[in-house]
């Protein structure tokens, strides 16, 4: 068995699949890891969120693709809250974001009380799996670290992030050709409770949609 030790960003999928994936933010891999099988560990495991930052050691072998790795050891460094909304109303800024033809995402910053504390990103489809935006957001397939590290146009972190689809995750067809993600910093206050209030999020709860993204 090897070992891989390192930071990840953790991508709990959900329930239906028994699976993490880790996202490893310096050789830009992601790895598949057991949910369960850790006995006494098996609390803080369950305790893990997408968008959580762990440092880790990670267990398993990288000739078998088949086979998933296991946790080894693992502490919690930080965490970006991540809600996600589907089928649902894209909000004002991210239409007037989108432009036909668009091939990488678009970006504007929001401010509240005149002061920039969020950024709204508009994300084509096109070059996610099957179209697929929550799905691909779930399992760690939009590349996004970059994002979660510091905000392009704002230049701190994020704390907070709101993923909405204006479709459901097992859709044929999409009513838009993109996603949305905004993402919050520490400085948003009136502004994050507007969207939580508009999408019906609650802070405490998990909102992942329970769906198989492996199985579409």
């Amino acid at each position: 068995m090897d070992e891989r030790t390192g930071v990840f960003r953790v991508y709990r999928v959900v329930d239906a699949v028994p699976h993490i994936n880790l996202f490893d933010t310096d050789a830009t891999r992601l790895y598949t890891v057991y949910q369960s099988g850790y006995g006494e560990r098996q609390p803080a495991v369950d305790d893990l969120r997408t968008g959580d930052l762990v440092e880790a050691t990670l267990g398993g072998d990288p000739d078998d693709s088949d086979e998933a790795w296991s946790l080894l050891s693992f502490e919690r460094l930080d965490r970006v809250t991540m809600d996600f909304a589907v089928d649902a109303e894209v909000p004002e800024v991210a239409a007037d974001l989108w432009e036909p033809g668009l091939e990488r995402p678009a970006s504007a910053v929001l401010e509240e009380d005149g002061e920039p504390v969020a950024e709204c990103f508009v994300q084509p489809r096109a070059p996610l799996p099957g179209g697929t935006f929550v799905p691909s957001v779930l399992t760690g397939l939009v590349p996004m670290e970059s994002l979660l590290t510091e905000l392009p146009g704002i230049g701190e972190p994020p704390t907070d992030a709101i993923f909405i689809d204006p479709d459901a995750p097992d859709s044929d067809s999409y009513s838009r050709p993109y996603g949305v993600a905004v993402l919050f910093t520490a400085g948003a206050d009136d502004l994050l409770t507007e969207f939580r209030e508009r999408y019906d999020l609650s802070a405490d709860a998990d909102n992942r949609p329970e769906y198989d993204p492996y199985g579409l």
